[in-house]
């Protein structure tokens, strides 16, 4: 991680926002760059705790998703839908995970038209390592309190919802 700043740069930019006449949007400014800003940091940990095993966070999703499934089997479609991505994604996520043998592709058993992506032993395995690192270095080792975590669920939550993200509970 970068040397620390001696001072909060977003907490800066409210001010320069104040200043510059814009103190409405000051607040919501320096929230919404602090969520930017956490999820980058966010992201570099999961990244870190994820190269030991090869994978990517939009790849290890994957993985993740398909150890959860019934069969360790999803429809490309389903699985594009689930993890909220474009079906490009999905294609070159497995594209990538099936280069590793950890994935293949196979016909739907009833649906000509679809594809299913399994995962594969090897896959499985790999997911259950992973996870564990994740849920060791970044998870369970979030900086974030327990309070904090259930009212960021729910502020999220709503803000997603709000945003047509989904419809239930």
């Amino acid at each position: 991680m970068a040397t620390p700043l001696p001072r909060d740069p977003i907490a800066d930019a409210r001010r320069n926002w104040e200043n510059n006449g814009w103190a409405e949007e000051a607040a919501p400014m320096a929230a919404i760059t602090a969520i930017m800003r956490t999820q980058q940091i966010l992201l570099a940990r999961i990244e870190l705790a994820l190269k030991p095993f090869g994978l990517t966070f939009a790849r290890y999703e994957l993985l993740a998703l398909l150890s959860f499934a019934r069969n360790g089997s999803l429809p490309m479609k389903k699985a594009s839908t689930l993890l909220q991505v474009h079906p490009t994604s999905i294609t070159n996520a497995v594209d990538r995970l099936q280069e590793a043998g950890l994935v293949r592709r196979s016909p739907h058993p009833t649906d000509g038209r679809t594809t299913l992506v399994e995962l594969t032993a090897e896959g499985r395995t790999l997911a259950k390592r992973s996870t564990a690192a994740l849920n060791a270095e970044v998870f369970g080792a979030s900086g974030f309190g327990q309070e904090d975590i259930d009212q960021l669920i729910r502020i999220l939550g709503n803000f997603r919802r709000n945003a047509g993200d989904f419809i239930g509970p």
